[in-house]
């Protein structure tokens, strides 16, 4: 089994790819992929056979996963494919590079076509995109909440995994300060990588 992680910085978080001492080939990085992969190989001391990659890429919006989805996704014919993205077609736009809503949800449910009549026994999970009340993520939440609309509508439409978040951190907000979990509203600390890689477990079946 290959399960593939996909998106932008939340996801990249610093993985080394190319190998080095004491790292895989592609190393799945020290967030939330790292941490599932830590806790699933625990688990499941029978799956030895499971592979882990991460391909997410720092700064990515949807339209630049589309541009490199052959090699990055659809080559790598993983069982098990996991999405987050969505936050950088907000905050780009402060750059004058966003991608408005209406396009960023058309080039999405086409990147999610392509894969399923590419590789249709895989399986899709799609995390929601997500911001907290601090930093940039207060002001883009409006935007944000836009695309985490139609993520769970596309989860829908091609009958993948949805893993909620913004729900997640909102109640794990009331609890504590925000930036308990994202120094930014976006990126996370070490405990927020793991309430991601814990909403994964309980919504995806191994």
């Amino acid at each position: 089994m290959k399960i593939l992680f996909q998106g932008d910085s939340i996801t990249d978080c610093g993985r080394v790819t190319g190998g080095g001492a004491g790292y895989e080939k592609d190393c799945v990085g020290p967030g939330y992929p790292g941490l599932l992969k830590s806790r699933i190989l625990r688990d499941r001391p029978d799956r030895d056979d499971i592979e882990f990659v991460n391909r997410a890429i720092s700064g990515n919006r949807i339209v630049d996963l589309y541009a490199r989805w052959k090699a990055d996704a659809i080559n790598l014919a993983p069982d098990i494919l996991s999405i987050l993205v969505g936050v950088n077609d907000v905050w780009h736009e402060e750059w004058g590079n966003g991608v408005e809503a209406p396009r960023a949800e058309r080039i999405y449910r086409e990147l999610l076509e392509w894969t399923k009549k590419a590789l249709p026994a895989v399986r899709l999970v799609l995390l929601e995109p997500f911001t907290l009340p601090t930093g940039k993520g207060a002001q883009i939440a409006a935007e944000v909440a836009v695309r985490s609309a139609f993520t769970r509508k596309l989860a829908g439409e091609f009958g993948a995994a949805f893993v909620p978040l913004q729900s997640a951190f909102d109640e794990m907000c009331r609890v504590s300060k925000p930036e308990h979990w994202s120094p930014d509203g976006v990126h996370l600390t070490p405990a927020g990588h793991q309430l991601v890689a814990d909403a994964w477990l309980a919504a995806v079946r191994l």
